[in-house]
Parts: structure tokens; sequence; C-alpha cells
């Protein structure tokens, strides 16, 4: 079972490569269409929940590799202008694949950080969260946690973005399956420079620092199918429909 979710999860970062291509801007875009690049973007790369609510625990961690699947609005002017106004290498799903481990501390408290370099791109992204669990569940009663995130944009030349989340969540395991839920809110902040800013100021359109909130809705599943494995499945809807599937070791 495991062997086949880890092919799944390389097909996946494959099929990501071989659509990829660098973020270079080749015109300008108006304010309005910068603030609806500025949210899709976010969608895409503000942290994911990929867990339950229930704490790891001081000895509890977690590692492994994920990817994120992102139905963007690949018609629009703004994404056709983002890949180099080439409308074919415009993909309809933008996959990033990552790198991620969390750790259980002490008082029900998780940290966690996570790294992505999308293959033939440019487009690299970091980031670091911390949770908080309310209730950490027992046989008969769910878990309840709250989460605070962070994450860069890095290697553009042309777009700064960096996003805040917080969300809560609940969770409550059954044999080896635990499905969760949550929701919450991300905060964007997106700045324009180099072409992007010339090219808009050339056309009349000089483009201001753009933020955007947005309410984030998630829910998923974690399954253990032996010691140590676990695989994770989400759907996230944030102004687009956001996929994402985990494969990890930890206990």
């Amino acid at each position: 079972m495991l062997k086949r979710i880890v092919i799944a999860v390389s097909l996946l970062m494959i099929a990501g490569a071989a659509n990829a291509a660098d973020i270079s801007f080749s015109s300008g875009l108006a304010q309005g269409q910068f603030k609806d690049l500025s949210k899709e973007a976010g969608a895409a790369l503000s942290y994911k929940n990929l867990a339950p609510a229930a704490p790891l625990g001081l000895t509890g961690f977690d590692i492994g590799v994920e990817v994120t699947a992102v139905d963007i609005n690949s018609g629009s002017a703004y994404w056709q202008a983002a890949f180099n106004g080439n409308a074919n290498d415009v993909p309809s799903l933008l996959y990033i694949p990552k790198i991620r481990a969390r750790k259980g501390l002490w008082f029900g408290i998780d940290i966690g950080a996570m790294y992505s370099k999308v293959p033939d791109s440019n487009i690299q992204l970091y980031g670091a969260e911390i949770s908080k669990a309310i209730l950490s569940g027992t046989a008969a009663t769910p878990a309840l946690g709250v989460r605070a995130t962070y994450t860069r944009l890095a290697g553009l030349n042309d777009i700064d973005l960096q996003t805040v989340g917080v969300d809560a969540s609940i969770s409550k395991g059954i044999f080896f399956l635990t499905p969760y839920a949550g929701v919450g809110g991300v905060w964007t902040d997106s700045k324009a420079k180099g072409n992007l800013q010339r090219l808009s100021t050339l056309a009349g359109f000089p483009l201001n620092e753009q933020k955007v909130w947005q309410p984030r809705y998630f829910g998923g599943l974690e399954i253990k199918p032996f010691p140590f494995g676990r695989i994770v499945g989400e759907a996230e809807y944030m102004n687009r429909p956001v996929y994402s599937l985990k494969v990890a070791i930890g206990f």
C-alpha cells in the first residue's frame, strides 16, 4: 500500500516537473489583475495542514514528502503574463513538491518546517508552523488544535510574496484512520518588482503592494497502514481548489 502511494506521489512530482517553467513576466498587469494573481498565488503557496489536530507528543516526530496540486485560473491574462506570455507553459494544475518535518514538544505543542523547489522552475518556497492542541483527544473524544503558519516565496525576480495563516481543526482517530477538518484564514502580502513593476509602470499602471485576506476550509484523512508509516490526503478551498498528498514516517 505504502509503495503504491509513494509511486503516486513520485508520478505527481514528475508531472509537475514536466509542466514546470520559470515565472517571468512578459507584460505588465493592472492592479486588479495583480490582486487576483496574489490571491491564487497565496492559495497555492500557503502552508498546508496535512495532519490531525492531536499533538505528536514529546517523543513524536513526522518527516516526509508531499505534493500540492492547485487548480489555477490558467486561461487568465495574468497567469499567461507570468509564464512569459506563453499560453502553452501555463498548467491547469500547478504542482508544488515539498519536503516537510514536524516535531512534538511539551504541553501539546508541535513545530514544523517545509521547503520546496519546483524542478525546472525558479519557484522556491520555505515555511514554518507552530501548533497547540487545546484537547489532545481520547478514545471517546476528539482532538482540537490551533495553528499558526508562515511561508515565503523565493527565487523569483518579479514578485516578493509571503503568507501568514491561522486555523483551527478537529480530528478523531478510528483504528488506523484519522479524519480531520478545519477552518482558518490566510493573509497574503505581495509586492511587484523587476520586469513586472517596470512593464506595469510603462503601461501606466504602477503596482502597489497587495495585501489580501482569504478564508480557507480544509478536510483530510490520515492513514497509518503500519507502525511508523503515515499517508495523508487533503482537500482545501481558498479561492481555488487545492489538493495535497503526503507520505511520511514518524510516531
